[in-house]
């Protein structure tokens, strides 16, 4: 399926079939695609949990509203962020950069992120956002159908996962079969709605 198509054709799908299962060349596939996805600095800040232990997925449906298609879809990602990313040996992020690319970039991911929470925490939800929306492409690439999630208690989910210290849950994305299509599109706003030339007014 061509980009164009699985833009025009990917859709939030709730019902999925639970014997449907992805092989795990698929999914790693899938992955490997995810973490082509740009970050600032390239510092890879995402983090992505797979849940396959059936008990597991059980817990987190119940603290995601009960929602079938946590358990019911072939694949669960907790897409997550380490926050701190920028200063974990960031000298691994530009190992086949040139030289002078090295020694330009390395140093000035410190000064750019310290003591700047919010920035942060802004650089991890737009992480987090691009390699969702590869999953999701890629996943109808595939012709497979998925879901991103945020009806769910992220300090439960932390806890059943055992998120680490300075990091944070961006949102669930499941991926499977459908049983049953999307509801038709709410209605897209008109492009003179949402795009401006170079001011809003």
């Amino acid at each position: 399926m061509n980009t164009f198509d699985a833009i025009k054709e990917r859709r939030s799908v709730k019902h999925y079939d639970p014997n449907h299962k992805m092989t795990e060349d698929e999914i790693d596939q899938l992955m490997s695609l995810a973490v082509l996805s740009p970050t600032s600095f390239n510092m890879q800040n995402w983090r992505f949990v797979l849940v396959k232990d059936s008990e597991i997925k059980k817990q987190i449906r119940a603290a995601a509203w009960d929602q079938a298609q946590v358990t019911d879809a072939s694949l669960l990602i907790v897409v997550c962020a380490n926050l701190k990313s920028w200063k974990e040996n960031p000298g691994q992020y530009w190992v086949n950069a040139p030289k002078e690319a090295q020694d330009f970039l390395v140093p000035a991911m410190g000064p750019f992120y310290e003591g700047k929470d919010q920035l942060q925490r802004d650089e991890a939800m737009r992480s987090c956002g691009i390699a969702a929306q590869t999953i999701m492409l890629a996943a109808k690439s595939m012709e497979c159908d998925s879901n991103p999630m945020i009806g769910f208690d992220p300090e439960k989910i932390a806890e059943i996962i055992k998120l680490p210290d300075e990091h944070i849950i961006s949102m669930l994305i499941v991926v499977g079969k459908q049983t049953k299509p999307a509801m038709l599109r709410g209605g897209q706003l008109p492009l003179d709605k949402v795009i401006f030339t170079d001011k809003f007014s």
